[in-house]
């Protein structure tokens, strides 16, 4: 069990020539946490992951995991800290056994070189049954779950996942989400980044949003939601093409269309009337009006401008490295 925070992050920054990828960014995580990290392409979470995982060194900024202080520099993590940043990358000529196997021996953990702890997480991940397989033979999902038993190898108590669930079917995506709210109720921290905005509203109880290198929200989503200016309610009309064109000249009044095939209407009281008067008066009948629970997907277009979720991002970058791969993360 981890005493005090799990994760404390302050002030950090990277330069990349004349580009800042991040500028004192601060995050803090505690034990039986699942915490979100949002942002949209280039918002620089990525490079906060690697930075917080020991494969960049920062700038600028302390960071301290599971109380230990991580050198500047850039180097090994302390034990009982794991996790994978992007694809997670393997030696594809050897099985899934032997890759986990040659990341026990490598790590210094005592607990991750047992033998025996290679076949419990390939069993308790399900790949078991492909154990012996060449990892070139593997699927982007299959992948996908051999960079989390890398990371389980270190019976993490502070886990880095990035887009843990992008390359899985829903069966997969379900038991990985499952297996984060296990090990956060037994106490570990869980930071959990995604483009997945449905996901990480129904893990996270908090959250943190980065853009252009900057933190802009910290804290719970129910806190973002008192944030939001003005209230939502799903709309269905007679015309829902009419009736967003007739927003788009109101003043105060947001709509959009929905995935349920409702309109999302953003106004306030004197607005949101004002609006349900002009539908009537041009003829487009009001079938259904009610409140609605912002979505954290809305939120996020609103405090970051950006109109696209990405809730699916790009193919996976391959790697070409020779040596044992930077992720998942052995010290």
């Amino acid at each position: 069990m981890v005493e005090g925070l799990a994760l404390e992050a302050i002030g950090v920054s990277k330069r990349y020539g004349s580009r800042e990828a991040l500028c004192g960014v601060d995050l803090i995580v505690r034990p039986g946490q699942l915490h979100g990290l949002l942002g949209p392409n280039g918002a620089g979470k990525t490079t906060l992951m690697r930075i917080l995982l020991g494969l960049v060194r920062r700038d600028a900024g302390t960071v301290r995991l599971l109380g230990s202080r991580l050198d500047s520099t850039a180097g090994p993590v302390p034990d009982g800290v794991a996790g994978f940043v992007e694809t997670p990358a393997f030696y594809p000529y050897l099985s899934a056994r032997k890759n986990l196997a040659l990341l026990a021996r490598l790590d210094g953990n005592a607990k991750s070189r047992r033998s025996d702890n290679v076949d419990e997480i390939l069993e308790h991940i399900g790949l078991a049954p492909h154990a012996d397989i060449a990892v070139a033979g593997y699927s982007a999902g299959m992948r996908q779950r051999l960079g989390l038993a890398a990371a389980l190898l270190r019976s993490p108590w502070l886990l880095f996942l990035d887009e843990p669930t992008s390359s899985l079917d829903p069966g997969g995506a379900r038991d990985v989400r499952a297996l984060a709210r296990r090990l956060a109720d037994a106490g570990a921290a869980v930071v959990w980044s995604s483009h997945d905005m449905a996901e990480v509203e129904e893990l996270c109880a908090t959250l943190t949003v980065i853009n252009r290198g900057q933190v802009i929200f910290c804290g719970a989503i129910d806190e973002l939601r008192d944030l939001a200016p003005a209230a939502v309610h799903a709309l269905h009309t007679s015309d829902d093409r009419a009736a967003l064109d007739l927003a788009s000249r109101r003043p105060g009044v947001k709509v959009s269309s929905d995935s349920d095939g409702s309109l999302e209407v953003s106004a306030d009281t004197e607005g949101l009337d004002a609006y349900v008067i002009a539908l009537g008066q041009a003829g487009i009948a009001v079938r259904a009006l009610e409140s609605r629970v912002r979505s954290l997907e809305s939120l996020f277009i609103e405090i970051t401008g950006h109109a696209e979720s990405e809730a699916h991002v790009s193919a996976p970058h391959a790697t070409a490295d020779l040596a044992p791969p930077a992720s998942p993360v052995v010290s």
